[in-house]
């Protein structure tokens, strides 16, 4: 796949919450994940498939999602960038129960065909 079907692939998973199938089929097993700044749960860069799983699994957990839009993909390259927008509220930390929107730009390098790095903005 080149890197405007990788991005439609990841648009069209994430559109269909299936966010762990996008993780399993389309990224990388040595994937980089740059989160804008690092949390109490976790630092903010995390490298390889089981920690981006295990990233993913902990912010389901903790967030209930009421709901979850992605726009793009925004095509440079072999790099790509989406807009996410969520409804949620969440269940742990300083905003607990408190429900809110939350917009994030992810921006995606893609190599042979997989997200190899992933890079969020909010």
């Amino acid at each position: 796949m080149d890197t405007k079907q990788v991005g439609d692939k990841l648009v069209e998973l994430c559109r269909q919450n299936k966010n762990m199938e996008a993780i399993d089929t389309i990224y990388d097993q040595d994937i980089i994940s740059l989160e804008a700044q690092s949390m109490p749960e976790m630092p903010a860069e995390m490298r390889g498939i089981d920690a981006i799983r295990g990233k993913n699994q902990w912010w389901f957990d903790n967030h209930e999602v009421h709901g979850a839009e992605a726009s793009g993909p925004y095509v440079n390259g072999d790099r790509f960038a989406v807009d996410f927008n969520y409804d949620i509220t969440p269940k742990v930390g300083p905003m607990e129960g408190k429900r809110h929107n939350m917009q994030e730009v992810a921006l995606y390098t893609v190599a042979d065909g997989k997200i190899v790095k992933e890079e969020f903005f909010y």
